[in-house]
C-alpha cells in the first residue's frame, strides 16, 4: 500500500494539488463534500424506499432521478477525493480508517453491480414486482445503507487520526 501511496503522492496530480495553493485544495475538497453529500442524498432516498419506506410512490419515480444523482455524486466524490489524497498520501500509511473506507466503498459498488444484475430491479419499471423481489431489493438496500454510512463515516475519521 505504502508503494501506490507514494507513487500517488509523488505523481504530476500530488505536485499539482501541493503547489496551487490553498484555494485549489479548499475547493476540491468542497466538490468532494458535494459530491459525498450527493451520493449519500439520493442512495439514502432509493435505500429506504427499497427497504418499503414510501410504498404509495412507484420505485421507478424515485430511482428515475436519485440514479443519476447517486452516479454523478460518486463520480465527483472519487475524482475529487483521488485529488485529496494525492495531496499527502503517505501520510495516511497505517491510518486504520482509511483501511475501512476502501473496503466500505468496495462493497457499495459490489452491491450495485448486484442490484442491476437482478431481474426485480431490471423489470422494477415495467411491472409490480412480487414480495420475493421486493425482498430481494430490500436486502440490496439494506447492505447499500450500511456500506455507505461505513464509508463515509471512516472517510470522515481519517482526518482525525
Amino acid at each position: 500500500m505504502y508503494e501506490f501511496l507514494a507513487w500517488l503522492q509523488g505523481s504530476a496530480l500530488g505536485h499539482a494539488m501541493r503547489e496551487s495553493g490553498v484555494w485549489a485544495y479548499g475547493l476540491v475538497n468542497l466538490v468532494h463534500i458535494l459530491g459525498v453529500a450527493s451520493l449519500f442524498g439520493a442512495v439514502l432516498v432509493l435505500d429506504l424506499r427499497l427497504l418499503g419506506l414510501w410504498r404509495k410512490v412507484a420505485l421507478s419515480a424515485i430511482s428515475g432521478p436519485t440514479v443519476p444523482v447517486a452516479a454523478t455524486g460518486f463520480a465527483a466524490a472519487v475524482i475529487s477525493g483521488v485529488c485529496l489524497l494525492a495531496t499527502n498520501a503517505t501520510e495516511y500509511v497505517g491510518n486504520p480508517f482509511l483501511y475501512i473506507k476502501f473496503p466500505a466503498i468496495g462493497l457499495g459498488i459490489l452491491n450495485v453491480v448486484a442490484l442491476y444484475s437482478l431481474p426485480a430491479w431490471k423489470q422494477h419499471k415495467r411491472r409490480e414486482l412480487s414480495s420475493g423481489e421486493r425482498l430481494q431489493l430490500a436486502v440490496i438496500g439494506g447492505i447499500s445503507l450500511f456500506s455507505w454510512l461505513i464509508a463515509i463515516s471512516a472517510g470522515r475519521m481519517i482526518g482525525y487520526w
